[in-house]
């Protein structure tokens, strides 16, 4: 069942595009969702985004989340934590069925989730970053291993990052001494899946397989509504950061399972709202581990001595690591003269060209990609050969049309080529391209309005 607002808006899917026909609204209008033939039913999902400079990627984002929920009845709340990036203008008019809210200051993540979920009415809850991008049947899978294991107080799912690198952090355990000192000193490196000495990211979990784990990421939780109201949600004295590792901790003392979920792969950009690779992350995330364990092992004084001792190490380290790769590390930026092929119909290759006209750094385009075998005219080759033709031409970037080839493809193929191949990704209707070619440094976009590296933003 799909995302209707009250007799304003038609969804009409037409090869997976959304025409839409809306009423005006003012800006801040509290957009409110009916249901077929306006009957009370019981919403499966509510979904919770949190949105802080970062409009372009958000736009993706819920392009591909109203594309998820096609199959069933949700809500989408957007809080906005008073961001400088134009986001209300730009955002609202574009998604009649979400609702928003507007912070007129930062309250930090964790209040910012709250806030909707004392509103949502869904069966389930789902966090989520906006730098995210679902493929279609996530939520649908989500929901379906939720009804099938009721020992399940919240799951999570297997995430990569914006060049197809799994992310260790979508399964990891509690905060402990050894793990973070076997960590430090390689071990977790040199025995990744064994369960003593790559016990930070539950190294001995398969990543390609469900099990329960200690840890799950906040960039993707998705908890029943009674764990979510028996839990209260996030601490909100975490203002960023070890949130999740506190939630997880807490659904496990209120007698529930952490899942990881390996049947489905959702893609985190990673680093829209801040960057990993800064001594302002450094500070914060830290800082936050140290105020997890002081609120959990209190009463442990041993383990809560050496596990802060950990933590402080474990800082010591980032910092000096941040002193090198400052040295070394570069982000490509877009274009770049990488040569770029664009996965696109005919018109919508058009309309793509266009907008990289905007781009800050001329975007060398190499020529479309198709996706359907009868598509023969203007094209270097068909998607079913596509990593000879990346080897062939030297592509090193590769635009999305979600219009020609939905998500969940794009998600499989980005694992099957190069890793130091760029991906951007532009949805059906939207006025942006994104992309991030590196986990430790901020975004990339072009846009209309603005085409500049995320990187340049606040």
């Amino acid at each position: 069942m799909q995302l209707l607002p009250c007799s304003t808006l038609q969804i009409e899917d037409l090869s997976h595009r959304q025409k839409y026909r809306r009423h005006p609204r003012n800006l801040q209008e509290i957009i409110v969702f009916c249901k077929t033939n306006n009957h009370a039913h019981h919403l499966q999902l509510s979904i919770i985004i949190v949105n802080y400079n970062v409009k372009y990627f958000l736009e993706q984002c819920l392009y591909s989340v109203i594309n998820a929920c096609k199959s069933i009845e949700a809500e989408i709340f957007v809080v906005d934590n008073n961001s400088s990036d134009g986001s209300g203008e730009y955002l609202v008019s574009k998604f009649p069925q979400v609702k928003f809210r507007w912070n007129t200051d930062n309250p930090g993540f964790g209040k910012a989730s709250n806030s909707a979920l004392s509103e949502a009415t869904g069966e389930r809850i789902l966090f989520l970053n906006p730098d995210t991008i679902l493929p279609e049947d996530c939520l649908v899978k989500c929901l379906d291993f939720f009804r099938l294991h009721q020992d399940c107080g919240a799951l999570g799912v297997r995430m990569i990052d914006g060049s197809g690198r799994f992310l260790k952090e979508s399964k990891r355990s509690f905060p402990s001494a050894t793990a973070s000192f076997y960590k430090i000193i390689g071990l977790a490196k040199i025995f990744p899946t064994s369960k003593t000495f790559a016990a930070y990211y539950a190294g001995h979990l398969p990543e390609d397989k469900n099990n329960p784990t200690d840890v799950l990421s906040g960039a993707f939780m998705m908890l029943d509504k009674r764990m979510a109201d028996a839990t209260k949600g996030f601490d909100e004295d975490f203002f960023m950061y070890a949130e999740d590792i506190d939630l997880s901790f807490r659904i496990q003392k209120e007698g529930k399972k952490n899942y990881y979920f390996a049947d489905t792969t959702i893609l985190h950009f990673k680093g829209e709202s801040t960057q990993k690779l800064s001594a302002d992350y450094i500070k914060h995330f830290y800082g936050a581990m140290e105020r997890f364990v002081a609120k959990h092992y209190r009463n442990q004084q041993m383990k809560l001595f050496f596990t802060v001792a950990a933590i402080k190490g474990n800082k010591l380290f980032a910092s000096l690591v941040l002193s090198i790769k400052k040295l070394f590390s570069k982000n490509k930026g877009i274009g770049s003269n990488l040569a770029t092929a664009i996965i696109a119909s005919q018109p919508d290759f058009d309309e793509v060209i266009h907008l990289v006209k905007y781009a800050k750094i001329p975007v060398a385009i190499t020529g479309r990609i198709t996706v359907d075998i009868t598509d023969q005219e203007n094209n270097i080759g068909n998607i079913a050969v596509i990593r000879t033709i990346v080897a062939d031409k030297k592509i090193g970037q590769i635009v999305f049309c979600e219009a020609a080839i939905n998500n969940k493809t794009a998600i499989g193929l980005i694992q099957q080529l190069p890793a130091t191949t760029s991906f951007l990704f532009h949805a059906s209707g939207s006025g942006s391209i994104v992309g991030s070619n590196e986990k430790n440094t901020r975004g990339i976009f072009i846009a209309k309005e603005q085409a500049i590296s995320c990187k340049e933003t606040v």
